[in-house]
Order: C-alpha cells, then sequence, then structure tokens
C-alpha cells in the first residue's frame, strides 16, 4: 500500500478550500470551477487509495462507476475552467474592452458554465461511445475509466482537451502582451471593470494559467503518443463489437503490468496534487486573501485583530479652552507624549459642540492628518 496517495489527495483537497470563501464572494464562475472540480478528483483519488491500497478486489461497483466518470469529464473541465480565466484576463485589459453591463456579464457567466459544466457532462455522456468495457481496478490506485483506442475515443476523450489547452495559451499569451504594453494604464482599467483585480493579481492569473495550459498541453499529448505507441489504434467495427464485454472489469496487480506502464500513471496521478499546490500558490497566498484568513481566525478564537491601542474617547476628549496661556501648556504637554500620535484620525475627538479655534489647534497637534 502507497500510504502517501491518500495523504497526498486530502492535504490538496484542504489546501485547494482554503481560498473558497475568497472567490466564492467575487462570483466568478471559472475560477470556482477549478476549486470544485480539483476537489472531486482530490477526493476521488484520495478514496480510492484508501480502498483499493494493496488490493484489486472489485468492489463498490456503482461508486466506480460515478468517479470514472466524474474523471473523465474533470480532464476537459479543468482545461475549460483555466481557458475561460485567461479570455477573460485577455478581455479586460484589451483596448477595446469597455465596462461590461449587466447583460454582457450575465452572458460571460451562461458562456463559462456551458465551458466548464456543461461541456463536461456532455464528455461523461459521450464517454459511453468509446468505453470498451466497464472499469478497471489498479492496485494501490483503485477504479480507472477505460477508452477504446480509436478514431473516435481520439476526437471524444483526447482532442477537445488538447484543443481547448492551445486556446488558452493563445489567450494566455495576449493577456501578457496586453500587461506589457499596457502596464501604465492597465490599474484603472482594472478597477473600472472589475474592482478587486489589481496588477499584481492579474499578473499571478496570467502565469498559472499559462503554466497550467502548458502542462496540461504537454501531459495530453504524452499520454496520447503512448496510448498509441504501445497499442496502437483499434479499428471502431461497429458499436456490438466495441460493447461486446462491456460488463468485463479488469484486474491490474502490479506485478502483471511493466514498471513502464506504472511510471506512466504514477506521473498522470501527481497531476492533480500539483495543479492544486499551483493554484493554492498562486490563489491562496495572495495579500486579498490573508486578510480573509486573519479575520476567519479572529472568529474562530474570538479574538481582534492587533491595532494601536487606544484609550476611550472621554479621556481624548479636551475641554474648551479659552485662555491662550492654557492652550499654549496644554499643547506643550500633549506634543511632548510620542504615544498620542499613534491615534487614527477615527478616534480624536468628534464632539456634537461646535469646535473653538483652540480645538482644531488641538487637534493638529494630535494628529497631523486632521486639518
Amino acid at each position: 500500500m502507497r500510504i502517501e496517495l491518500p495523504i497526498v489527495s486530502f492535504i490538496c483537497t484542504i489546501l485547494v478550500l482554503i481560498p473558497l470563501p475568497y472567490h466564492w464572494r467575487t462570483r466568478n464562475v471559472a475560477t470556482l470551477s477549478i476549486i470544485a472540480w480539483l476537489v472531486i478528483c482530490n477526493v476521488i483519488r484520495g478514496v480510492n487509495a484508501v480502498i483499493w491500497g494493496g488490493s484489486t478486489v472489485v468492489k463498490y461497483k456503482i461508486w466506480c462507476d460515478i468517479n470514472t466518470k466524474l474523471i473523465v469529464g474533470a480532464q476537459i473541465a479543468l482545461a475549460s475552467s483555466v481557458c475561460c480565466v485567461c479570455r477573460y484576463l485577455s478581455q479586460v485589459a484589451s483596448p477595446h474592452h469597455s465596462i461590461q453591463e449587466p447583460s454582457r456579464k450575465r452572458r460571460r457567466m451562461i458562456l463559462e458554465l456551458v465551458m466548464c459544466v456543461g461541456l463536461p457532462m456532455i464528455t461523461m455522456a459521450l464517454h459511453y461511445v468509446v468505453q470498451g468495457h466497464r472499469f478497471d481496478i489498479l492496485e494501490d490506485f483503485g477504479c480507472a475509466p477505460t477508452v477504446y483506442m480509436s478514431v473516435a475515443g481520439l476526437f471524444i476523450i483526447y482532442i477537445p482537451p488538447l484543443v481547448i489547452s492551445l486556446a488558452g495559451l493563445v489567450y494566455a499569451g495576449i493577456s501578457l502582451c496586453w500587461f506589457i504594453y499596457r502596464r501604465a494604464q492597465l490599474h484603472a482599467i482594472l478597477q473600472s471593470s472589475q474592482p478587486g483585480l489589481t496588477t499584481s493579481r492579474y499578473l499571478r492569473f496570467i502565469i498559472l494559467s499559462a503554466i497550467q495550459m502548458f502542462y496540461a498541453t504537454t501531459l495530453t499529448l504524452f499520454v496520447l503518443l503512448a496510448n498509441i505507441t504501445q497499442g496502437g489504434l483499434r479499428p471502431w467495427v461497429s458499436w456490438d463489437f466495441v460493447h461486446s464485454d462491456w460488463q468485463r472489469i479488469n484486474q491490474i496487480a502490479r506485478v502483471v503490468a511493466p514498471q513502464s506502464f506504472w511510471d506512466i500513471y504514477i506521473v498522470t496521478w501527481y497531476i492533480v496534487p500539483f495543479s492544486s499546490l499551483l493554484f493554492f500558490a498562486f490563489y491562496g497566498l495572495g495579500q486579498e486573501v490573508k486578510s480573509e484568513y486573519i479575520k476567519l481566525f479572529s472568529r474562530i478564537f474570538r479574538t481582534k485583530p492587533k491595532s494601536g491601542s487606544a484609550l476611550p474617547v472621554s479621556f481624548i476628549r479636551l475641554p474648551i479652552i479659552s485662555s491662550p496661556a492654557v492652550t499654549r501648556q496644554t499643547e506643550t504637554e500633549i506634543s511632548a507624549q510620542d504615544k498620542w500620535s499613534d491615534f487614527p484620525s477615527s478616534t480624536i475627538y468628534h464632539g456634537s459642540r461646535p469646535s473653538s479655534p483652540s480645538d482644531k489647534k488641538v487637534k493638529r497637534v494630535l494628529d497631523p492628518q486632521v486639518c
């Protein structure tokens, strides 16, 4: 049993979920889809590694039927989600982009839902066309989907994620070009179109998307070429021929398959944890998300964020001083106490009575920012 597999999967699940509250408020469908599909993949792989650690016993067939379909859908869903992020970044920084109206935002949301949810569901349904048998059970890894390697299998399972990944790379390149050529105006553009999206976040999103698209494209090509090289393309004789032994469940133990097979499979298996760590590094360690962590820990442990110590307003309130001599003496005493200058302007006297000239003078001593 490989004990590291479930540990890695469940740790990555937690890391991906940490920035969820912040991104939930932004209502970005593509980013939320990345979180959802990464969580689904990590949970499935972690549970499978626990159930079939050191074993290939056939059990929990319904669970395997469900999670193999989800894994097939996740392959294209993650590529589509990252592509949608790249597309949005390229549109925001484009000189032809204008402030989006609610109707345009709804259209973008619908498009992202179709790409991130609808397209994976269609792929999961079409997978049955090229599903030669029910599923495989790999020792230590659990259930794995099967594909009848034919021309139909290429166009249903392998070609669409590859095309979407290449499109995402193009969008990422366009976004990076706009970032370089319009860097001076980019901050104002981002604030007008998407409040909260700073230039640093914009650059982080571009880098993350480009990295994910690059290795997703490379990995898809690698797996495709490996499958074609090992088994070649099989002819599509008929529907009945492909599904003649559909109920078969292959049990693949470590001693049965060659080491090259396991090397390729472990590389593809670790792509999801690697993507999860990248997502947390770029999305979960930004300054805007760190403030959310502080608020969360404050609510959990019932503590207040650290701030400058302040006295009650009654101690800060100063009486109306009519004598110039007394006023000068008071100003001298206050200026000698450096700690008063640390108070924010919100803690300075805000009484309802009209302010006198001497009050304004004292305020300037207490807080240089108060005019």
